[in-house]
C-alpha cells in the first residue's frame, strides 16, 4: 500500500518546485493538522524557525503549545519526549545538530529506542527524532559531523536520510505515521536557505496531497551499466555530478540512493551490482565501522559471481578540521568519487 502511495505521488503533475526544509515544513504541517497529538519541540524552532529552516512558519498556525522551543537540554527534553511517545503522543523533537547526541544518548538508545523491547511491547515510542547533519560550512568538529552509521548500528531506531524534497516530504509523512522511533537526518547543506546554497537537485516538484514512501525502498537516482555507486544525503547529488562527467568519457554509472539505512534495501543494491559488476560505496560518516563497511559486506554476502571490484570514499578517522582547505581535503567531494569510479574499473 505505501509503495503504491509513493507511485501515484510520483504520477502526480508537480507543477511546484520545493525546497527540502519547505517540503519537510509541508508534510509536518499536514500531519499536524491530521492529529493533535503531533507536536514539534527543540531549541530555536518556534521563533525563529529552526536555523536550517525545519520548522519555519509552523508557529504562526500551531502556536506555541505545539511549536515549542525548550531549555538547553537535550538530556531534559529528549526525556520528555520519550515519555510523551509511551503516553500516546507523537512528538518530533529536534537535535539541533546530531554531534549533541552525546549528552542525551542515555535517553536515547537506553529509552527510546529500548522502551518497546524492555516493556515486553506494552508501551511504543511513536516518536520522530529529526538532527541536522553534515559539514561543508566550516563549523569545526562538533558541528559538522553525519554519524550516519552511529544510530544505524544501534538496534530499535529506523533510520531515514532524504537526499531531495520530493524524498523528504514523503519520509516524513511515514517517520510521523510509524509507531516505532524514527531517527530523521536532514543534511544542512540540502535544505535550501539563503546562507548556505544547496547544489543543484534537492529541490524538486513535490505534489501538493500527502504521500509516504514507505522506508526500505532505495531509489536508482540514474540508471547505468558499467559502475554502482551507493550513497545517501549530499553525496547523491556529488556522486550524481561525477556520473555527468564520467558520461563523457564513456563511462556509464548507476548512482543508488539509500533513502534509508534501517531498514536497509540490500535487495536494490544487490541487482544493481549484478548488473555492473563494480561497487562504489560513498559516504559522509567515518570510514572505519560505518555504513561504507555494512554495504559492502551486504554484497559480499551475497556471493555475487560477476562482482569485480569494489571501492569506497568516506571521512578519513580523524575531527572534522575548521579550516575550509583542510575540511575541503577530508570531506569527500565529486572528484574524490570519480575518482573511486576509474579505480574500480582499472582505469588508474
Amino acid at each position: 500500500m505505501a509503495q503504491q502511495e509513493e507511485d501515484d505521488a510520483s504520477g502526480q503533475q508537480a507543477d511546484r518546485s520545493l525546497t527540502m526544509s519547505r517540503a519537510m515544513v509541508e508534510a509536518i504541517a499536514h500531519e499536524m493538522r491530521e492529529d493533535d497529538e503531533v507536536f514539534y519541540m527543540g531549541e530555536d524552532v518556534a521563533d525563529y524557525g529552526g536555523i536550517f529552516d525545519s520548522t519555519e512558519g509552523l508557529l504562526d498556525e500551531f502556536g506555541r503549545d505545539r511549536i515549542m522551543d525548550v531549555p538547553i537540554s537535550e538530556t531534559a527534553y529528549l526525556g520528555a519526549a520519550v515519555g510523551a511517545a509511551q503516553e500516546g503522543m507523537r512528538p518530533i523533537a529536534e537535535l539541533m545538530f546530531v554531534d549533541f547526541f552525546g549528552v542525551a544518548m542515555d535517553q536515547i538508545y537506553n529509552q527510546m529506542a529500548k522502551n518497546t523491547y524492555m516493556s515486553g511491547g506494552s508501551v511504543n515510542v511513536p516518536m520522530v527524532l529529526t538532527a541536522a547533519v553534515g559539514g561543508t560550512y566550516n563549523d569545526a568538529a562538533q558541528h559538522s559531523q553525519t554519524l550516519y552509521g552511529t544510530f544505524a548500528h544501534l538496534p530499535g531506531m529506523k533510520v531515514v536520510v532524504p537526499s531531495t524534497a520530493y524524498d523528504a516530504k514523503g519520509l516524513m509523512h511515514n517517520a510521523i505515521r510509524d509507531d516505532d522511533p524514527v531517527v530523521y537526518m536532514f543534511h544542512k547543506r540540502l535544505m535550501g536557505i539563503g546562507w548556505l546554497p544547496a547544489p543543484d537537485g534537492p529541490k524538486t516538484g513535490v505534489p501538493e496531497d500527502d504521500y509516504t514512501i514507505p522506508f526500505g525502498n532505495a531509489d536508482v537516482k540514474r540508471e547505468g551499466a558499467d559502475v554502482t555507486v551507493v550513497t545517501l544525503g549530499l553525496h547523491v547529488h556529488r556522486a550524481l555530478e561525477a556520473a555527468a562527467d564520467l558520461a563523457d568519457d564513456g563511462i556509464d554509472v548507476e548512482v543508488v540512493d539509500l533513502r534509508t539505512l534501517v531498514p536497509l534495501d540490500t535487495e536494490t543494491i544487490r541487482d544493481s551490482v549484478a548488473k555492473t559488476g563494480h561497487l562504489v560505496v560513498v559516504d559522509e560518516d567515518y570510514r572505519s565501522y560505518g555504513v561504507t563497511g555494512e554495504i559492502i559486506a551486504s554484497v559480499a554476502e551475497a556471493g555475487l559471481d560477476d562482482l569485480e571490484a569494489v571501492e569506497r570514499v568516506a571521512l578519513p578517522d580523524v575531527p572534522i578540521p575548521y579550516a575550509r582547505p583542510m575540511e575541503d581535503e577530508v570531506v569527500p567531494g565529486t572528484d574524490d568519487i570519480a575518482t573511486a569510479v576509474r579505480a574500480v574499473r582499472g582505469d588508474e
